[in-house]
């Protein structure tokens, strides 16, 4: 982990629920390839998941270079160490905001999914596969608006809500994680006969609306919406869109055994490719300019338009 803190909580948190498990914990920033380098070197996983990203909306808007730095950079850092270091597969986790995106988060996750993609289709028997696994909101987890709501709720409101149009596809900590082994073990298993580059999408449910959950968790208080505890409407925050989708229109899906999980076939381009593409709007980034990046990615990734499309959202509803 980058943060010290988060870093100590974890391994706290593992050394009190299975003290029997040898672990290590390793305080790295996958933008440092040299760092990360050496814990692959030293660690030679067989499996990586990698979770690491700037999730966070607005601020991931407001700081393009930093959210590419990471998001694409970083995620190049570790697939290309990981291959390097002889890992059997890498597990990205990816967003449902990578589809058809709005904003500098889901441009660069996208951007880093077909990274991975492409590297997977180049994949031999004998060298490192890609599995690349997106999905959409995790209750209760970093960022998520729950949290949010219970310290609202806790100072006796209002709730925030951005528009009362807004839902999002939710799911639990424990489903997100079981789904997340259940296709990698999927992808690795050789009579499943998944195409290369695939994109495993996790059965997300039907979609929720944030108005109905703010008002639920009130419930749940034991309180009454909008007479105990007010709930007020703000506004679409810049990148930010009314519904999320799962899949994009060049993704045609493959039946798999499990229900739970779906998968898009491949649109990557060619490693080599997207190699120079990643260098240079990491260039970019590494001079801190923003609006040059915001660009960049806007020809890399075609659907993406920037925010023009959300602020065309907001003010159409």
């Amino acid at each position: 982990d980058s943060s010290e803190y988060s870093l100590y909580q974890i391994d706290r948190e593992v050394s009190e629920s299975w003290p029997e498990l040898a672990r290590e914990g390793i305080l790295a920033n996958i933008r440092d390839v040299a760092a990360l380098d050496a814990a692959f070197g030293r660690t030679r996983p067989e499996l990586v998941f990698h979770a690491a990203a700037l999730k966070h909306v607005p601020i991931a808007e407001a700081h393009a270079c930093e959210a590419v730095l990471t998001n694409v950079q970083g995620t190049r850092h570790v697939a290309d160490l990981a291959r390097q270091h002889g890992a059997r597969a890498v597990v990205q986790i990816s967003t449902d905001k990578a589809v058809n995106p709005t904003n500098v988060m889901g441009a660069s996750k996208r951007l880093a999914e077909s990274y991975c993609q492409a590297l997977d289709r180049v994949a031999g028997e004998d060298t490192t596969r890609f599995l690349t696994v997106r999905f959409g909101n995790v209750l209760g987890s970093t960022g998520s608006v729950v949290p949010l709501f219970q310290r609202q709720l806790a100072r006796g409101g209002p709730l925030t809500v951005t528009h009362p149009r807004m839902t999002r596809y939710f799911m639990t900590v424990r489903e997100a994680v079981e789904l997340v082994l259940q296709a990698s073990a999927m992808g690795l298993d050789p009579e499943t006969k998944a195409p290369a580059g695939g994109i495993y999408v996790l059965d997300m449910g039907e979609p929720v609306r944030i108005l109905d959950l703010a008002k639920q968790m009130i419930r749940l208080a034991g309180l009454r919406p909008d007479e105990d505890i007010q709930i007020k409407f703000t506004r679409l925050r810049p990148g930010e869109k009314l519904y999320e989708e799962m899949f994009h229109d060049g993704e045609p899906l493959v039946q798999t055994p499990h229900r739970g999980i779906k998968l898009a076939r491949p649109r990557a381009g060619e490693v080599e490719t997207l190699g120079h593409a990643i260098d240079a709007i990491a260039a970019l980034a590494g001079r801190q300019d923003d609006d040059a990046v915001r660009l960049r990615l806007q020809k890399l990734i075609p659907e993406y338009k920037g925010n023009r499309d959300t602020d065309r959202t907001a003010a159409a509803s």
